[in-house]
This record gives C-alpha cells, sequence and structure tokens, in this order.
C-alpha cells in the first residue's frame, strides 16, 4: 500500500540522505550538492536549508521516536542558534558561510518564520525551552518590525531598514508583498502556537486568515494571487499551482490548530474551492503542472510541486469523502513520484524538475539553498500521520 511505500522511503532514502549530508566540523548541513552528487562542503549554507532540516528532523523524531533523529535535530538547532541568530541586532540571517560566519546579512520575513516554523517544531520535539523563548522573540521581530498597516513587507537589510524584494520575487517582477511569505508566517505561527497557544499568535492567526479570504484568494479566478504592490494589489496574472494545493491543506491545518469556528466555516469552501480548481485545470491524471502565467502553462514537474500535491489531495479527500477522485489523484501521483521524480542513482535524492513524461529537464542541484527534505519529508511524515485516520485508512 502507499503509506508502506512512502514509509519505507522516508526512512531508506529521505533520512539517511540528510544525515549524511552533517557538517560534524563546522556544523549545520552541507549546503550544496550538484547534479553530478559532488558536495561542496565550503558551499554557502542557506539558513532556510538548516531551519527546514531543523524542522524535518524534529518531526521524523516525533514520527518514528528514533532518538538519532533527535539527535539530527538537535545538530541542527545548535546550528542555527549559534550562527544564524544575529546576537546584535535580532532575526536571522538570509545566509551563512560554510563556518558559520555571515555571507548574506539580509533580514527576510520569510526567513524568519522559517526559524520559527523549525524552533516550534524542535521544542515540542526536544522540551527545549529556549528554542521556544527564541521563536518567540523571532515573532515579536515580525510583528514589530517586518510589517506595515496592510501586511507583511518581504526584505531588510541587517538593521532592518526596508530593501528590495528580489530573493521573493520572479516572473520578471519585483513584489512588495506576496503570497508566498504571506502563507508561510501562517504556517509558523501555526506551528508555534500549537506548541505555545499564545494569545497573540492566535489573534494574528485570525488577521491572516482574513488577509488570505479577503484579499489573496480570488473567486471569480478560483486562485490565488502570488505578487502585489504595497496596497496588496495583484501586480501579475500568475496561477500558481504548487501554491494553492499547498496552501489549501496548510490553511486547512491551521483552521483546525485555531479552534475557532468562525474560521472553520469562513476558509472552507475557499479551501475546497482552491483543491477542485487545482484538480480540473493542473492534473493531468499522474502530476501537477508548476504554474500558468498570463494564459501560458508552465508544463515542467517541479519536485516539491508533486510532494504538495500528494498532501493537498489526500487532505480534500478527507475533507469531502465523496471525492474519491482525490485519493486517486494523490495515489497516481505518487506512482509518478516514484518512478520519476525521486533519483535512483546510489547516494542521490529527489530531482529538481522532470518533464510531464519523467524526465530530467534542468540538470539543477539536488541539494542548494532552497532544496531540502521540507517538502519531500513532510509528504511523508503527512501521509503516515494521515493513514491512521478513519477517512483515509485506505492508503
Amino acid at each position: 500500500m502507499m503509506v508502506e511505500e512512502v514509509k519505507a522511503h522516508l526512512q531508506e532514502c529521505i533520512i539517511p540522505f540528510w544525515k549524511k549530508l552533517r557538517d560534524d566540523e563546522f556544523g549545520g548541513y552541507y549546503g550544496w550538492m550538484d547534479h553530478e552528487l559532488n558536495v561542496d562542503k565550503k558551499a554557502v549554507k542557506g539558513c532556510i536549508l538548516n531551519s527546514r532540516i531543523t524542522w524535518f528532523f524534529s518531526n521524523a523524531y516525533m514520527l518514528l521516536k528514533d532518538e538519532s533523529l533527535l539527535e539530527e535535530a538537535k545538530h541542527g538547532y545548535e546550528f542555527m542558534k549559534k550562527y544564524c541568530v544575529d546576537k546584535e541586532r535580532g532575526g536571522v540571517y538570509w545566509s551563512v558561510r560554510y563556518d558559520g560566519t555571515p555571507e548574506d546579512t539580509t533580514k527576510h520575513t520569510y526567513n524568519q518564520a522559517f526559524s520559527i516554523y523549525a524552533l516550534s517544531s524542535y521544542y515540542d520535539a526536544s522540551g527545549d525551552k529556549s528554542a521556544l523563548d527564541t521563536a518567540m522573540e523571532l515573532f515579536h521581530i515580525i510583528e514589530n518590525r517586518c510589517m506595515d498597516e496592510i501586511g507583511y513587507k518581504e526584505a531588510f537589510d541587517r538593521d532592518f531598514m526596508e530593501i528590495e524584494n528580489d530573493k521573493l520575487s520572479e516572473n520578471g517582477v519585483i513584489a512588495e508583498k506576496t503570497m508566498n511569505t504571506l502563507l508561510h508566517v501562517f504556517e509558523a505561527y501555526t506551528e508555534l502556537y500549537r506548541v505555545s497557544k499564545d494569545e497573540d499568535v492566535k489573534k494574528r492567526l485570525e488577521w491572516i486568515l482574513d488577509v488570505f479570504a479577503d484579499k489573496v484568494y480570488n473567486p471569480k479566478l478560483h486562485r490565488q494571487e502570488v505578487f502585489f504592490d504595497r496596497e496588496m494589489n495583484s501586480i501579475i496574472d500568475l496561477h500558481s499551482y504548487g501554491h494553492d494545493i499547498e496552501t489549501a491543506w496548510l490553511i486547512d491545518r491551521g483552521t483546525e490548530v485555531l479552534g475557532e469556528k468562525k474560521y472553520q466555516d469562513k476558509l472552507l469552501p475557499i479551501i475546497l474551492d482552491l483543491t477542485e480548481q487545482i484538480y480540473k485545470v493542473a492534473f493531468d491524471g499522474h502530476s501537477l503542472a508548476n504554474e500558468c502565467e498570463k494564459g501560458v502553462v508552465n508544463t515542467n514537474r517541479i519536485w516539491w510541486v508533486q510532494a504538495e500535491t500528494v498532501v493537498g489531495f489526500l487532505n480534500g479527500y478527507k475533507l469531502a469523502p465523496e471525492k474519491k477522485e482525490y485519493l486517486r489523484a494523490a495515489e497516481s501521483e505518487w506512482q509518478f513520484i516514484k518512478e520519476h521524480v525521486i533519483d535512483k542513482r546510489p547516494g542521490s535524492e529527489w530531482f529538481w524538475d522532470v518533464t510531464p513524461e519523467g524526465e530530467s529537464v534542468s540538470g539543477r542541484p539536488i541539494v542548494e539553498p532552497w532544496k531540502c527534505p521540507y517538502h519531500n519529508g513532510r509528504m511523508c511524515i503527512e501521509v503516515i500521520r494521515r493513514a491512521g485516520n478513519a477517512t483515509q485508512k485506505v492508503l
């Protein structure tokens, strides 16, 4: 069954792969493996990369109860605490050099959020209160220094003076606000609230849900808008398929953790609409296209989009059990991943992208600052967790 295959993949491929990238000399995890599987031990170490790895090992430990996974999470946490957090001016850097010295001192809201996500999970796994304390400090930094009256701003220099958002802008635009950053602040605050039950965090979760429902979600086009100006006006005709299917289940998870019926009722129709629209326009029966810009579809099958597709359709099936096509879609997507996205070469993990027919496309790295076990590892964890649910026991 699917769950057995996914669990085996997690334990026999993803976990061993990332354990081997541990840097015991300088801390953290190596930041680069090229397409030919050469590791650059002196490559820049992205702080997002190390946050996501820390999150992954924390959650893998909580799922599997393997003490070696908690040790890996601790290794990541200690690197974050020692090198990624700016002890003088607050916040988390964008990246550090291989030895932990600052490389890019940009403070990006997205990056602060992923640190909160990792620290909250590590606290839950380890009971180390210092991790939760740091997560709360970053929460207050985001709320006090990274937003205006309309929403979350994006990029700042080391002193939190606003700078151009080139890191989270794509498709030929520079966005002053983005759906992507808002989504991952929400994701981080969901985890922080789950472990802390802090009322200030709860209020911000509710505020973000209102922003998603009232400004980011486009009911006429059955999608989210992606890039915005300062006033949250959309600046490009872009449908990001992967983000919509990811958002659907992350918003559902957030409303569940929040536990407020008002928001569950408000967001459920949006969750269902996003899921159904992705199924209709982006899923070909086997895998999910990347995005559609101005009516032109990018058909590459990106690794993270495929991973989120599995979870998103399983979540859609949980919410609407009559939609058995969602369950079949998740299973078909897993088959595509298993056959084409997982790199079968010894010592590798997942390809960055493949064609709809499953051929490797770009030759992009196997590991780099954005490519880590956050999406595919989380997919495995979610499939295993959900397998015990009554509505999804068929997995």
